[in-house]
């Protein structure tokens, strides 16, 4: 990962913007610039080398008096970049992210819609001031803030905000922001018609199409390696990297010391492929010394996200300290588009598919956000195949009446489209599905709500709930712990979450008070 920051205005200069930078150096550890072209105008940058990863692939780029500070994958770069040498353009490193002020150059704010990538960038040009624009799914993190002059500022990460700006906002995914205003180029989630396939063409697509969005994302300048819970998707992912590359792939894993549950699955599945795995293991004294750490990294307070990311913050720890690996590639997106196990509950198909468009719209404030932070943080790097923009598109534009769960077996369309053909021992590929809060072990869960019962031991947890706004309120011990340690690090700005991750209270069998699915009554042997 990398850091972006972006300013114009009198509020901080470059000595203040370089303390604030500290804030972020894990996320960028290999260098950092602080680039002012003119009076006023920061644009800095702090670098985890990737691709094209000699010094003349440093940022802010510079190109006809324009300059840029680009985050992410341009995917496919090499073609676009030789096609626009053929026109006379000159590039001065190997870096996918030096192509963002050549396509701005030549198609101007067009040029958003036209990359596959996982991005955040912001351009500075002399006739419109700031261009900012997010891949449409979120999958790399900006926020953005106005100081109190009312100049905008632009980041990475919302720590590296708060003090300059009142408030700070998720920037939109699939937006780009010019001359004040943030303009919608794609919305991912808006589907001009469904497809009524046939289960074998349908099911061909989705493997071609993951196949595909995973080879893209191999492509590396620096080590690789592959998160295996032992769960459908990361498993998925690590058995296609394998038949791509044709060689043993590194694999990491993480459970509780008591009760892990994904780790024997993770060993199996790294088995079958002949991959180079190591599991990791943590203990309930991890988990609480980690926390605050984890809240203040991921700058949320949603119970889910938490919970989620604290396993994965100490298996990339582990990962940064002890390996050369600098690129994780991982499953996060796949419940969003092909089912939870809440949404076995969805009354008809087209509740089904109006719960995946909420959740991938919201995407950006969840899974992906955990998977940013946890990696970033670490210094490192996150690929998303399930989020490719190409597979994305497609799932989404199934008839919903095939994604719903008819079989007993949720992501029944994703588990078909790898059924034959020996990508998976079979109890992995028809596994059912068990959240990875509580699959590196249930106790995990047990020991944060037994700490926050320690934490808020005699005060009046009612009275506690009520002093927050009605969004984000929190309404147990565990989520109440939560909101204190968020605002000790992100005074008032709550509103940078949409709220708590839950299932869909307004469905039969749906309307719980925790997020996990071990409440569900459809749990059956998903933890086991």
């Amino acid at each position: 990962m990398c850091t972006v920051l972006a300013y114009r205005g009198g509020s901080i200069g470059p000595d203040g913007i370089r303390g604030v930078l500290e804030r972020t150096r894990r996320r960028g550890p290999d260098c950092e610039r602080i680039l002012t072209p003119e009076p006023g105008l920061v644009l800095a940058f702090q670098r985890l080398s990737i691709m094209g990863v000699d010094e003349r692939g440093m940022q802010p780029f510079e190109y006809k008096g324009m300059y840029s500070v680009t985050n992410g994958e341009i995917y496919g770069f090499r073609d676009m970049r030789r096609r626009l040498e053929a026109e006379g353009h000159v590039f001065r490193s190997e870096s996918d992210c030096e192509l963002v002020l050549h396509l701005y150059e030549k198609h101007g704010v067009d040029m958003f819609a036209m990359l596959d990538a996982e991005y955040a960038t912001v351009i500075h040009d002399g006739e419109n001031g700031f261009i900012a624009a997010r891949d449409p799914i979120g999958i790399r993190p900006l926020f953005y803030g106005y100081d109190d002059d009312g100049m905008i500022a632009f980041a990475s990460e919302a720590c590296l905000l708060t003090g300059l700006c009142r408030q700070v906002h998720p920037f939109p995914p699939g937006h780009y922001y010019k001359g004040g205003e943030f303009i919608c180029y794609r919305d991912i989630t808006a589907v001009g018609r469904y497809s009524y396939a046939s289960l074998d063409e349908v099911t061909g697509n989705i493997r071609k199409k993951l196949v595909r969005a995973v080879e893209k994302r191999l492509d590396s300048d620096t080590p690789v390696a592959f998160l295996l819970s032992g769960g459908l998707d990361s498993s998925l992912v690590c058995s296609i990297a394998t038949r791509i590359l044709g060689r043993p792939i590194r694999t990491f894993s993480i459970g509780m010391d008591k009760d892990p549950i994904d780790s024997r699955y993770a060993e199996r599945t790294a088995a079958f492929l002949g991959a180079k795995h190591t599991n990791v293991t943590m203990t309930e004294q991890d988990v609480i010394d980690v926390l605050p750490e984890v809240v203040k990294s991921l700058a949320t307070y949603d119970i889910t996200t938490i919970r989620a990311s604290i396993g994965m913050f100490l298996l990339c720890r582990y990962i940064h300290e002890h390996t050369d690996v600098r690129v994780l590639l991982t499953g996060e997106v796949s419940d969003e588009l092909f089912g939870y196990k809440y949404t076995d509950y969805a009354p008809d198909a087209e509740a089904f598919q109006q719960e995946s468009i909420k959740r991938v719209r919201e995407l950006y404030a969840y899974d992906v956000l955990r998977a940013d932070r946890c990696i970033a943080d670490n210094s490192l790097e996150a690929r998303v195949p399930f989020g490719d923009l190409d597979f994305a598109s497609y799932v989404l534009s199934i008839d919903p009446e095939m994604k719903m769960n008819r079989s007993g077996h949720g992501k029944y369309l994703l588990r078909k489209a790898f059924e034959d053909g020996e990508w998976l021992p079979d109890d992995i590929l028809w596994r059912q599905k068990a959240a990875f809060s509580d699959a590196v072990g249930h106790s995990m869960v047990d020991d944060l709500k037994a700490y926050a019962q320690r934490c808020l031991e005699g005060r009046d947890l009612e009275k506690e709930y009520a002093r927050y706004p009605e969004k984000g309120r929190p309404f147990t011990p565990e989520s109440l712990l939560y909101r204190e340690i968020f605002e000790s690090f992100y005074p008032g700005q709550y509103r940078m979450i949409p709220g708590f991750w839950m299932p869909n209270p307004a469905w039969p069998g749906c309307d719980v008070d925790d997020p996990s699915a071990r409440v569900l009554s459809n749990y059956d042997r998903s933890g086991q």
